[in-house]
C-alpha cells in the first residue's frame, strides 16, 4: 500500500535545512521522516528546482501491447467495424475494456470515427473513362470551361435521408473506396428537378412531373436550354454538358442537338466527381433541409429561389478550379475524389 505523501510545507522545510548545511541524517532526525525520503526530496529539488508534485503517468494500461494492436488491426481491415464489435473482439482474448478505452487506442494511432461519404459504386472499367477524360482535357484553357453549360437532374427529398455510417479512417482518406458508401442514382425522393449553370451563374431550374422520358427531356431543353445560354451570355458557340442517361443519348435527342447546332461535350459514364453542378446540388439540398418546407409545392418554390440566389462568384469559382478537379481524378486513377 502506498504511504501518505508529505505536505508541500514539509518538503520545503527539507530543502531549506539542506540549503542551511544540514546533512540527510540530521534533517531526518529533526523532521522525524526516513532518510531515504529526505534524499528523494533533495534529488527531485536538484533536478527540477521545485518541491511541487510533477505530472504523473497515471494508471498503468490494462491492456498489453499485443492486445492494444488488435483493435487497430481490426479497424484497419474493416473500417466500418463498430466499437461494440471491437469490444467483443478484445473480450475474446480475456481483456475486457470499456468502449472509451478502445476509442482512445484508435485515436492514438490516427484513426477517428467519421461519417462515411456516399459515392457511386465504381468497377475498374468505370474508372477508365473518367481517367481518360481528365487526361485528355487537362491542358484545356480556362476560357474553354467558361463556355460550358453544365446540366443535371436531381431529387429533393421531402424528408432528408439522415442515415449515417461511421468508419475508422486516417486524415485525407475520406474518399478511399473502403471508406465510402456506394450509392445508386434516383432511388426515392419527393421531387425531381433539372437545372443548368455556367461560370456566369445559374440558369433555369425546372420541376420534372412524372417519369422522365426522351420526349419530356427534349421539351425541357427546348423551353429552357437556349434561354439559359442567352441569359448567361454564352454566345452561339457554347458547349452543353449532360451525362450518359439513355434519354439524354437517345437518337432523337442527339438529332435535336444537331439541328440546333449545339455542341455536346463527350461525357464519361459514372463520373459525378467531374460535374461541378454536384457541388451546387449539395448546397441546395442543405439549404432546403434546413428550411424544411412541409409541402412539395413549398419545396419547389424554395428550391427555385435558392437556386437563383447562388452567387455568380460561387459558380465562377467552381469553374476556375476545374483543372484541380481533373488533376484529382488522375491522382485517384479514375476513382472517387473529394469533389
Amino acid at each position: 500500500m502506498k504511504n501518505k505523501e508529505h505536505t508541500r510545507q514539509v518538503r520545503d522545510t527539507v530543502v531549506k535545512k539542506f540549503k542551511a548545511g544540514f546533512g540527510y541524517k540530521k534533517i531526518s532526525q529533526a523532521l522525524n521522516i526516513p532518510r531515504s525520503t529526505v534524499q528523494a526530496i533533495i534529488l527531485k529539488w536538484k533536478e527540477y528546482q521545485t518541491t511541487a508534485n510533477l505530472p504523473r503517468p497515471g494508471r498503468p494500461s490494462k491492456l498489453s501491447a499485443h492486445t492494444r494492436r488488435r483493435p487497430i488491426r481490426d479497424a484497419a481491415k474493416r473500417p466500418m467495424i463498430t466499437l461494440d464489435e471491437l469490444q467483443r473482439s478484445t473480450d475474446e482474448v480475456g481483456d475486457y475494456v470499456h468502449r472509451t478505452t478502445i476509442s482512445c487506442i484508435l485515436h492514438k494511432s490516427g484513426l477517428y470515427g467519421r461519417v462515411a461519404r456516399r459515392k457511386p459504386f465504381l468497377k475498374d472499367i468505370h474508372k477508365k473513362c473518367p481517367l481518360k477524360f481528365a487526361t485528355s482535357h487537362l491542358g484545356d484553357t480556362p476560357n474553354m470551361w467558361k463556355k460550358v453549360l453544365w446540366s443535371d437532374e436531381t431529387k429533393i427529398e421531402l424528408f432528408g435521408n439522415n442515415a449515417k455510417r461511421y468508419v475508422w479512417r486516417k486524415s485525407n482518406t475520406a474518399h478511399h473506396p473502403e471508406h465510402t458508401i456506394p450509392t445508386v442514382k434516383h432511388v426515392g425522393g419527393s421531387i425531381m428537378v433539372w437545372a443548368c449553370f455556367s461560370s456566369a451563374g445559374t440558369g433555369k431550374m425546372v420541376k420534372i412531373d412524372g417519369k422522365m422520358d426522351g420526349a419530356k427531356y427534349r421539351t425541357i431543353l427546348e423551353e429552357n436550354l437556349m434561354e439559359s445560354a442567352k441569359d448567361l451570355r454564352l454566345g452561339r458557340r457554347f458547349v452543353f454538358q449532360q451525362d450518359n442517361d439513355p434519354k439524354h443519348k437517345a437518337k432523337s435527342t442527339m438529332e435535336w442537338f444537331k439541328n440546333k447546332h449545339i455542341q455536346v461535350l463527350e461525357w464519361p459514364s459514372q463520373s459525378p466527381d467531374l460535374n461541378p453542378i454536384k457541388n451546387l446540388w449539395k448546397e441546395l439540398k442543405t439549404a432546403v433541409h434546413k428550411c424544411s418546407p412541409s409541402k412539395i409545392t413549398e419545396r419547389e418554390l424554395f428550391c427555385k429561389e435558392e437556386w437563383e440566389n447562388i452567387s455568380v462568384s460561387r459558380c465562377a469559382k467552381l469553374i476556375e478550379t476545374y483543372p484541380k478537379r481533373l488533376t484529382a481524378v488522375i491522382a485517384a486513377k479514375g476513382g472517387a475524389t473529394r469533389y
